[in-house]
């Protein structure tokens, strides 16, 4: 089986920062030749890693919460429609072997609470000192914190 990795982050929210890192997070797991699995929409994190995946050869799977095609990022090679709104968070998360997670807002936090009760290793990156001490707390061993791209491309390297 092939390894997938989550990358979750706001959309219409995300910062210009988000989107710079998810970008380069993206290409470095395309290269890896892992599947990238984001929401899938055309915004933000999940635009831009996505993006990133592909430009680097990569494999990328976007969990939709809609009924059709139309929020659908051009980067993401296999859709799924799921027609569960927000309940699709669980889908991405579980789905996912790691989880990162790139900025923060409501679906971001929804993720990384639904990652922390499976179970799941999550790094943050672009994560408020709020959040961090929040879901470090939550998540004690398997919440990680990076301030760089770079940093968290090593965490993820050792985790896979």
């Amino acid at each position: 089986m092939k390894v997938i990795i989550g990358v979750m982050g706001p959309g219409e929210e995300a910062t210009d920062d988000d989107i710079k890192k998810a970008y380069l997070l993206g290409k470095f797991i395309g290269g890896q030749k892992w599947i990238l699995l984001s929401g899938g929409r055309n915004k933000g994190v999940m635009h831009s890693a996505s993006r990133g995946a592909r430009d680097n050869g990569g494999l990328t799977m976007g969990i939709l919460p809609g009924e059709d095609y139309k929020a659908l990022s051009e980067y993401v090679d296999i859709p799924v429609l799921t027609g569960m709104g927000n309940a699709r968070n669980n889908i991405n998360v579980l789905t996912s072997n790691v989880i990162v997670a790139i900025g923060t807002g409501p679906g971001t936090t929804s993720e990384i609470s639904l990652a922390i009760k499976s179970g799941k290793d999550v790094i943050l990156l672009n994560s408020s000192k709020g959040a961090r001490e929040l879901f470090r707390n939550m998540g004690n061993e398997k919440v990680y914190i990076a301030d760089s791209v770079e940093e968290a491309i090593e965490i993820l390297s050792r985790l896979v």
